[in-house]
Formats: structure tokens, sequence, C-alpha cells
């Protein structure tokens, strides 16, 4: 029978739930469970083509820290920006200046885009790919560039990094105190 204590024991029963939940196995060398590529959803881009990530997700330590809610995603001015999912328009105006728009999608999620013009009007149900308007380069978190400010919420106020709609998460291990 082999023994493990305190640390170890903890470490050891989560890889082996891990292993049971999910049918993963770990790297001998390394404490890093990589989750296999399983569909999160029916996401895309919401830039077409495939844009540069300008500023990745920064989560604040606190709700009212600062922080980068969403990421900036590189394109020209006026490009259509197309709906990440299918849901509904729930959110289309100007807020501080800069046109916003918000999709409620089925699965409970929100994505914001901003700054847009030429939005389309809430209410109003999309697809994916569908165009919900035109990237402004007023208002653009990249000035003098033009990049679209692309959130994930997720319940009322709990901002999430988008680019995980669009590629699965990594599950790590992490030593127990």
């Amino acid at each position: 029978m082999v023994r493990a204590h305190g640390a170890g024991m903890k470490t050891l029963l989560a890889m082996v739930w891990l292993t049971s939940t999910f049918g993963l196995t770990a790297p001998a060398s390394s404490p890093q469970v990589v989750v296999p590529a399983t569909p999160v959803g029916d996401y895309r881009w919401p830039l077409s083509p495939e844009p540069s990530v300008v500023r990745r997700f920064e989560a604040p330590p606190q709700r009212w820290a600062a922080g980068h809610r969403g990421v900036d995603l590189l394109a020209a001015p006026s490009v259509g920006v197309l709906a990440a999912g299918d849901g509904l328009i729930s959110h289309s105006a100007v807020i501080a200046g800069r046109g916003t728009v918000s999709i409620t999608h089925p699965d409970g999620r929100r994505t914001t885009y901003e700054p847009l013009e030429a939005r389309i009007a809430a209410g109003t149900r999309v697809s994916a790919g569908d165009l919900v308007g035109t990237l402004s380069s007023d208002g653009s978190h990249c000035a003098p560039r033009a990049c679209l400010h692309w959130g994930l919420l997720v319940g009322k106020r709990e901002y999430r990094d988008p680019l995980t709609l669009l590629r699965p998460s990594r599950v790590r291990l992490l030593p127990v105190p």
C-alpha cells in the first residue's frame, strides 16, 4: 500500500478526480493537465479574417479595480463586426460617446462589442457570423489604430476572457496550502 501525506495526497486526489471525471492523464514530468479539445459551443471570431490580439484580457483583482475586461482585436476602420454566436441583441446604444452592442446567447453568456457605428437594433435575433455593426475609429482602445474591444460576461457582472469561447481552456493543478 502506498501512503501519501499532506499536500501530496491532495494533489494525488485532485489528479485522480480529473482522470476519472475527464478521462485525463497527467504527464509524469509536469503538474499541468491539458484538457482535450472539446467544443465550447458554436462561437467564432467577431472579425474576419482572424484578427491579431493587440491587448489581452486582464482580470481585475477585485470587481471594482482596474483591469482590461475584454480583448482588443486589430482591424481597419469601418470593417464589419460579426456576432460571435447565435443570440439576441440585448443592447445597442451609445455609451460615453462609443457605440456598443451586447448579444445574449442561449447559454446565458453575453458578448459585448465596441466601438461600433451603424449598429443593429436591440431585439434583433442574430446567428453566428451575422453583421452587428461596423467598427468605428472613434473611441478605440488602440488609438491611433482601430480595434474592436470584445468582451464576455457570465452572470450579471462576471467578466471573462472572450478568447475562451474559441479555444479549450487549460486546467492547472496547483499546490494546496
